[in-house]
C-alpha cells in the first residue's frame, strides 16, 4: 500500500513554516541565506513533500552507504544517470536532506538546454541546482557545497530501455575538477531509475524537430494526457553511496590527459560493476531485494 500523507502537505499554507519544524536543522542551515546560484528554500519547501513522497513511499528506496556522505566540507558526488525525467538526483538529494545527522543540499550541474525550457529554469535554480560550468563548479566546491555530477551526461537519461543500466563512457571532466579542486569523489550506484519510464524508442526526427535532446516513446508518453504521461511505475529503488576516493595528485596533474581518463574509467568500471551486482542480487522489478540480501551484502561491504 502506498502511504499519501507526504502529498497531503502539499496543500499546507506555510510549507518553509512546516519545513522549519519538521527538518529544524536543514531549514537552519539555509534559511535567511543569499545563494548566488538562485537557492530559494521557499520552493524547495514547496516541492519537498512530492519528492520525500517519492523516496519514502512510491520507489520505497533503499539507501545504503548512508555514512560516506560528509556532513561538513565539500564532496564531488559522481553516479549513472537514467530515467528520462532526472529523478535520480532529486531521489539523492532527499537521501541527503533526510536521512543524515547533519542534512545538506546537492548541488547537481545540470545542462544548458534544461534551463532553456519556459518555466522550468527558474524552478530548477531555485530547488538548488546549477548550470553546468567549470566556473560554476569550482565556486561551489570553494564554498565547502556537495556538487553532484552525471558524468554520462543528457545522454544517460535517454538511454533505450535495451541499454538500460548499461553506462555510456564517462566524461573526464569530473576528475579534473577534482584533482583542480583537491575534492574527494563518491561514487554512486543507482538501480530502479531505468526503469521508471521504459523508453522503447527514440524519435530523432521528431527531438530536432521540437529542439528536445531526445524523443522518447514510453507506456504513457505520449499516448496519455498530461499530467498521466509523467506518472512512472512504482519500481523499488536501490541507491549505494560508496566511500570517498581522495585522489593522491598534485593540482597540475589535472592536466595529464591520460592520467584524468584513467581515473574515470576506474570509476566507471567500479560503479558498473555494482549495478551488475544489485542487479543480480535483486528480486524483482517491483519487490526489490530481500532483507538476507541486504544483510549478506552489508557484511561483505563491511569486510572491504
Amino acid at each position: 500500500m502506498v502511504n499519501w500523507t507526504h502529498l497531503k502537505t502539499l496543500a499546507i499554507t506555510d510549507p518553509v513554516a512546516y519545513l522549519s519544524k519538521r527538518n529544524p536543522s536543514y531549514f537552519e542551515r539555509y534559511a535567511n541565506k543569499e545563494d548566488e546560484f538562485g537557492y530559494s528554500i521557499e520552493t524547495y519547501a514547496r516541492w519537498e513533500p512530492l519528492f520525500r513522497f517519492l523516496f519514502e513511499d512510491y520507489f520505497k528506496v533503499d539507501l545504503r552507504g548512508v555514512e560516506n556522505l560528509p556532513a561538513e566540507g565539500r564532496a564531488i558526488l559522481v553516479g549513472n544517470h537514467s530515467g528520462l525525467l532526472p529523478l535520480d538526483g532529486g531521489m539523492i538529494t532527499m537521501a541527503m536532506c533526510n536521512t543524515v545527522a547533519s542534512p545538506r543540499r546537492v548541488r547537481y550541474l545540470v545542462t544548458d538546454w534544461f534551463f532553456t525550457v519556459p518555466g522550468l529554469g527558474d524552478w530548477i535554480k531555485e530547488t538548488g541546482q546549477v548550470r553546468a560550468t567549470l566556473a560554476n563548479a569550482q565556486k561551489l566546491l570553494q564554498d565547502g557545497e556537495l556538487v553532484g555530477i552525471y558524468p554520462e551526461g543528457i545522454r544517460g537519461v535517454g538511454k533505450p530501455f535495451a541499454d538500460r543500466y548499461r553506462l555510456l563512457d564517462f566524461h573526464p571532466g569530473f576528475v579534473q575538477l577534482a584533482i583542480e579542486t583537491q575534492t574527494p569523489l563518491i561514487p554512486v550506484a543507482t538501480v530502479g531509475g531505468d526503469e521508471i519510464f521504459p523508453n522503447f524508442t527514440n524519435v530523432k526526427s521528431l527531438a530536432r524537430l521540437i529542439g528536445t535532446p531526445f524523443y522518447p516513446v514510453t507506456l504513457s508518453f505520449p499516448w496519455l494526457p498530461f499530467p498521466l504521461m509523467f506518472v512512472p511505475l512504482p519500481v523499488r529503488w536501490l541507491i549505494n553511496v560508496h566511500k570517498p576516493i581522495y585522489l593522491d595528485y598534485p593540482k597540475e596533474k589535472a592536466k595529464d590527459r591520460k592520467l584524468v581518463l584513467k581515473i574515470a574509467r576506474e570509476i566507471q568500471h567500479k560503479i558498473q560493476k555494482d549495478l551488475n551486482d544489485l542487479l543480480r542480487a535483486r528480486k524483482s522489478v517491483f519487490t526489490g531485494w530481500d532483507e538476507a540480501d541486504d544483510n549478506s551484502r552489508s557484511r561483505q561491504e563491511s569486510k572491504a
